[in-house]
C-alpha cells in the first residue's frame, strides 16, 4: 500500500494532490506522528499562514478506518495510523511477497553496465580489492532487484609492460612446477624479485619492454606465457569470488580492446580533438574545465589506460545500449574519469551524460598500507580464512555443541568482512580490524546474522504461526518501530540505487535488527494468549524475511543457527 497516497486521498477540498503528495514526510519525532505534511511551501500559493492551512487540511480529512488521528501542530498536519491495522497490512504484504518484498520493475527494459573489481592478471587479489568488489556487487544486485538488466563487467588488467617483466622474471627464476603449486603467490615472488634486481641491472627493463612488444606482435612463446599467467590468476580469483557470492557477465579486459582503439583515435582526429603535443597525441580541454590534457597516445605510439577505456565505452554502448554505465573505482581515479567523460561529450556522444564514476575510499590494515611492487600485500584469501577461523573460535566459546560449525563459521567470517566493507559511506577510507568486524554485539554483520538466527530459534521454541491472530499483540511502540522500518524497505532499495550507496542498506538492516532485539527483550511471545503469540510471531517472520532479503543484496549468507 502507498501510505503517502492514502493520506493525500483522505484530504478533501480544492488542493493540488500531487503537490501534497510531494510534501508528505516522516517526522523527526515519530512519537508525534507516523507521517506529516509541512504546510510552509503552500503558504505563498494559498495566501494563508501555514498554521491556518494545516488546520484547514486537518479539518477536511476523512479518516476512514486506517487513520486513527489527525492534528494540526505549528504548521504541520500530523497523521497517526491505527497501529493494529497498519501493522496487519505491512506484515501481510511482507510475508505474502517473501523474497520479492522490495523488488520492483522500475528498471524494466533498461540496461546498466557495472565495471567493478577489475583484478590484475598475475597480481594478487588482495585486501585492497575487497571494497571495490563488495560495493560493485551490492550495486549489481540492488539494480537487479529493481528490475534492470544488469551487466557486471570485470575489466581485467591484462595488458602492459608488467607482463614483459613477468616473462623475464619467469624465464630467469621461475619454474612451472612451483607456479602450478603456488599460483599467484609464486608469480608475486618473482615479480618482486624483478624490481629488486632491476635496481642494479637496468637492462632488465629493456628486456621486459622487448617481451611485451613480443606479446603485442603475437609471438607464440610470449602469448603462451601470457595466457598461462592469465589462466592461473582467473582460477584463483574465481575461488574467492565464489566465497564472496560475486559473479560477472563479462571478463573483457584491456587486451580485448587492442583492435578497437585505432577507430576511436581516428574519429577524435577527424573531429579535430586529438592533437599532437611533443610527439604524443592528446585532447585538450577548455581552461574552465581546470584539467590537464588527456593523453591517449605516447610519442612512441603506445596507447594508455585512457585509450582502452575510451574504446571500451564505445563498445559497451554499441553492444549493450546502456541506460547507465557505472565505474566502481577508487577516488584516486577521479581525474581519469572526468577526462574520459568530457572527451566523449566533446566528441558529440549524447550518452556521455549516462557515464557514472562511483568513487570509493581505500582499505588499509591496522599495520599499514599495501604495495604489490614491494611484496607488501595481504591476500584477500588469507583475510577471509583468518576471519573464518576467528568466527569459529567465537562459536566454540559461545555455542560449542552447534552442528555444522565449519559451514556456519564460513558464513559468519566472510559475511563479517563484506559487511565491514559496506557499513560506512563508500567514499570513506577504511582501516580494517578483525576485532571490529567480528564483534557480535556491535553494528556488524555477525550481529545482524545472529538476529536472523534468533528469529529462527523463536519458531523452534514457539512453533509455526497459527490461524488465530490478534493484532493487538503488536499495538505497542516497539512493534510499531519495527513495522515502520519494514514498510520503509522498498524505498531503502531505491535510495541505495539512486546514491550508488550500499551503506544505505547495511545501516537500515542494523536499525531493523536493533529494533527487533529491543522488541524481543520487552515483550513475551511464548506463554501469551494464542492470538497475541501469533501476531508477534508474524512480526518475527516478517523481520527475518526482510533481514534475509537485505543481506542477500549485500552478498551475505544467513545462518539458520549460531
Amino acid at each position: 500500500m502507498d501510505y503517502k497516497k492514502l493520506i493525500t486521498d483522505s484530504i478533501k477540498g480544492d488542493y493540488d494532490k500531487d503537490e501534497l503528495l510531494s510534501l508528505v514526510a516522516v517526522p523527526k519525532d515519530t512519537a508525534m506522528a507516523d507521517l506529516c505534511i509541512p504546510c510552509f511551501k503552500l503558504a505563498k500559493a494559498l495566501r494563508k499562514p501555514p498554521q491556518v492551512i494545516a488546520q484547514e487540511i486537518a479539518a477536511s480529512v476523512d479518516k476512514g478506518e486506517f487513520i486513527a488521528d489527525v492534528q494540526a501542530v505549528a504548521g504541520f498536519v500530523n497523521f497517526k495510523f491505527d497501529n493494529k491495522l497498519y501493522g496487519k497490512r505491512v506484515l501481510e504484504e511482507v510475508i505474502a511477497k517473501g523474497e520479492n518484498y522490495g523488488v520492483s520493475d522500475e528498471g524494466k527494459g533498461k540496461t546498466i553496465c557495472i565495471d567493478y573489481s577489475s583484478v590484475n592478471i598475475a597480481k594478487p587479489f588482495h585486501m585492497g580489492h575487497m571494497l571495490n568488489t563488495s560495493i560493485g556487487a551490492a550495486i549489481y544486485r540492488t539494480y537487479t532487484a529493481l528490475g534492470y538488466n544488469v551487466v557486471g563487467i570485470n575489466h581485467l588488467g591484462d595488458w602492459g609492460t608488467q607482463f614483459g617483466k613477468l616473462i623475464v622474471a619467469y624465464k630467469l627464476w621461475g619454474n612451472k612446477e612451483d607456479i602450478d603449486k603456488r599460483g599467484v603467490r609464486g608469480l608475486l615472488d618473482i615479480y618482486v624479485r624483478f624490481h629488486k634486481e632491476a635496481e642494479s641491472n637496468p637492462a632488465l627493463e629493456d628486456e621486459a619492454r622487448a617481451w611485451f612488444k613480443a606479446i603485442e606482435d603475437g609471438n607464440k612463446e610470449a602469448l603462451e606465457l601470457f595466457n598461462y599467467f592469465k589462466e592461473i590468476t582467473l582460477k584463483e580469483v574465481g575461488k574467492v569470488y565464489d566465497r564472496l557470492h560475486v559473479k560477472f557477465d563479462s571478463y573483457a579486459g584491456e587486451s580485448f580492446y587492442n583492435d578497437k582503439m585505432q577507430p576511436v583515435l581516428d574519429m577524435l582526429t577527424e573531429k579535430g580533438l586529438l592533437v599532437e603535443s611533443d610527439g604524443a597525441k592528446v585532447v585538450r580541454f577548455d581552461e574552465s574545465e581546470n584539467m590537464p590534457p588527456c593523453l591517449l597516445q605516447r610519442s612512441d605510439g603506445a596507447t594508455l589506460y585512457a585509450t582502452r577505456d575510451m574504446a571500451a565505452a564505445f563498445y559497451r554502448k554499441k553492444t549493450y545500449d546502456f541506460y547507465k554505465c557505472i565505474y566502481v573505482v577508487a577516488y584516486q581515479q577521479n581525474l581519469h574519469f572526468r577526462q574520459l567523460f568530457k572527451v566523449l561529450e566533446m566528441a558529440g556522444c549524447e550518452w556521455a551524460k549516462d557515464m557514472v564514476h562511483v568513487a570509493h575510499g581505500m582499505v588499509s590494515l591496522e599495520n599499514g598500507s599495501m604495495s604489490t611492487r614491494d611484496g607488501n600485500v595481504v591476500f584477500l584469501e588469507d583475510v577471509l580464512n583468518t576471519a573464518v577461523a576467528k568466527a569459529k573460535e567465537v562459536i566454540d566459546s559461545k555455542n560449542p555443541d552447534l552442528k555444522d560449525k565449519d559451514a556456519i563459521a564460513e558464513k559468519v567470517g566472510v559475511g563479517a568482512v563484506t559487511f565491514g566493507m559496506l557499513y560506512n559511506g563508500r567514499i570513506k577510507d577504511i582501516v580494517f580490524s578483525f576485532d571490529k568486524v567480528l564483534n557480535f554485539d556491535g553494528e556488524t554483520g555477525p550481529y545482524v546474522q545472529y538476529t536472523y538466527a534468533r528469529c529462527n530459534s523463536l519458531f523452534e521454541k514457539c512453533g509455526e504461526i497459527g490461524e488465530e491472530i490478534d493484532y493487538s499483540g503488536i499495538d505497542n511502540e516497539e512493534s510499531k518501530d519495527i513495522v515502520r522500518l519494514l514498510e520503509k524497505y522498498p524505498e531503502v532499495l531505491k535510495d541505495s540505487a539512486r546514491k550508488y550507496e550500499p551503506s544505505v542498506i547495511t545501516r537500515y538492516v542494523v536499525d531493523l535488527a536493533q529494533a527487533f532485539n529491543k522488541f524481543y527483550f520487552e515483550h513475551k511471545i511464548n506463554g501469551e494468549a494464542e492470538g497475541i503469540k501469533n501476531a508477534r510471531l508474524t512480526l518475527t517472520k516478517a523481520v527475518q524475511q526482510v533481514i534475509g532479503n537485505a543481506l542477500k543484496l549485500l552478498g551475505i549468507a544467513t545462518p539458520e543457527k549460531m
